[in-house]
């Protein structure tokens, strides 16, 4: 069964009305007559639910944004974002036809099959966080209505990938209760694909990884950009072949053209033939995922969106002004068919150069909207806690750009500091590599000084060249949820 068969081949006018229809039965069936939140914020707003028709109509709607789920005085303020039905609620809400659907069905099959049947739909069963990297862990509920959709999701995302049930799948994310790791477990079941999901390095160590890779003999690995590098980089250094890999697939957090050729070439060196190397994207408040098909010499196809269950607006992020196609801007996010936790316009706090484009797909030709996969974090300088650099504003996903490109750099990590720790002193950059011996450090040294010049207009106090296992420690590789790759150790005064 094709995942993609209702949406994968619709016109852009098709997929449009299809999410205008979704939207406004969303928004008067579910999200206005059972989310506290929404209802008191169309409240406030003297927003009529009824007069939300369109896409369009999203922009009478506020924003809501990470800071709406926090309040200090309220520590369960993040439930009044999940919807919570009642009888009198339904009544008062529900049209008159799905009223004699629900009566009708109680005479049937008796009231307590209506309350379970609701119940399956609303009541919430599983939970995950943010990881808490920028604030404190946040919690998002899933109904059973929702953990279909991250089958769902998932499903589409291996389709993608062009996975087929006979391979088999290594999967060393984490475990934790984050997003990253249940789409990947919920979409290996959806492909009734046999997954091992490992844990990482947390639980069965970089050697237990190796192994089990090395016994499984998959042709597909996911995970965390830096682990799986670390992985795999450990395994060549034994001197093991991994032929049997074919594909790669990389989420929470960026991917670059640069370390997706860098992960290629380390696979076949190990043995590997035909290679592919996928991005992904999500955030736990989407409650899903989204994935690039294959393309040509790794470079992304974009993020196929999910136009049947989200719709995905680019907003100005100072004006909140909503561009158009293919036009820069913050991502925001509106669920169409979710039921525990659900939001609508919601700022991401990401940047996407390029947008959303509306174009058919030119490498699988699917006709779904795409979002630009070249994604940066609006709030990196504020998370940090900076404003500048050495007097330089700096992105410091630029960092990241800039030091991937370099093949005889294996790990990497920027320290942020202040001149003999003074806090009133300059502020004092560090990169930290680690490189083979062969490696011609003080030549990598000029190289890196000047590109970080050239990209960030700042340059380096000292590069300091590291063994690998001081690296490892100190990006947290295989300890924590996601590595510490750039480190802020500068006083707050």
């Amino acid at each position: 069964m094709d995942p993609w068969k209702d949406i994968g081949k619709l016109s852009p006018q098709e997929l449009k009305q299809l999410q205008d229809h979704k939207l406004h039965h969303f928004i008067n069936r579910h999200l206005y007559p059972f989310s506290p939140h929404y209802q008191q914020l169309f409240k406030k707003n003297n927003i009529d639910p009824q007069s939300i028709k369109t896409v369009v109509d999203l922009k009478r709607i506020p924003f809501t944004s990470k800071k709406d789920f926090i309040d200090p005085a309220n520590l369960r303020k993040s439930i009044d974002f999940v919807l919570q039905p009642d009888a009198q609620k339904i009544k008062k809400h529900w049209p008159l036809p799905e009223l004699l659907k629900l009566k009708a069905l109680g005479f049937l099959k008796g009231e307590e099959y209506v309350k379970d049947r609701l119940g399956r739909e609303y009541r919430p069963i599983f939970i995950t966080f943010t990881t808490g990297t920028t604030d404190k862990p946040l919690s998002y509920l899933y109904s059973n209505h929702d953990i279909q959709n991250l089958y769902t999701s998932g499903s589409r995302m291996l389709n993608l990938f062009d996975i087929k049930p006979t391979e088999y799948i290594v999967n060393l994310f984490p475990f934790a209760p984050h997003l990253a790791f249940w789409q990947v477990v919920y979409g290996g079941l959806s492909s009734c694909a046999l997954i091992l999901s490992t844990g990482g390095g947390k639980s069965t160590g970089t050697e237990g990884n190796i192994a089990a890779i090395l016994k499984m003999k998959p042709s597909v690995i996911l995970g965390v950009p830096s682990y799986v590098y670390h992985v795999l980089r450990q395994a060549q250094e034994q001197g093991h072949k991994m032929e049997s890999v074919k594909k790669v697939v990389l989420g929470a957090a960026r991917v670059s053209s640069a370390f997706k050729l860098k992960l290629e070439e380390l696979l076949l060196s190990m043995g590997a033939s035909d290679v592919s190397v996928f991005g992904t994207y999500g955030f736990t408040e989407a409650r899903c995922a989204w994935a690039e098909c294959p393309s040509s010499n790794n470079m992304s196809s974009g993020y196929h969106l999910y136009p049947d269950k989200e719709i995905i607006e680019i907003i100005d992020p100072q004006t909140g002004e909503v561009k158009g196609e293919g036009e820069d801007g913050e991502i925001v996010y509106t669920s169409l068919d979710s039921r525990g936790s659900s939001v609508i316009r919601y700022r991401t706090g990401d940047f996407a150069t390029g947008g959303v484009t509306w174009e058919p797909c030119p490498h699988c030709k699917r006709t779904v909207p795409r979002l630009s996969s070249d994604i940066t974090r609006i709030s990196d300088v504020k998370d940090l806690q900076i404003s500048k650099v050495k007097g330089s504003l700096v992105n410091f996903s630029n960092f990241s750009l800039c030091l991937s490109e370099f093949k005889e750099i294996d790990e990497w990590q920027i320290e942020l500091c202040k001149k003999d720790d003074d806090p009133f002193e300059v502020d004092e950059l560090i990169v930290y590599l680690t490189c083979k011996d062969s490696v011609n450090r003080a030549a990598l040294t000029d190289s890196v000084k000047q590109k970080l010049l050239n990209m960030t207009e700042v340059s380096p106090n000292q590069i300091v060249f590291i063994s690998i296992a001081d690296m490892i420690k100190r990006l947290e590789l295989e300890t924590a949820n996601k590595e510490k790759r750039i480190i802020d150790r500068r006083p707050k005064v």
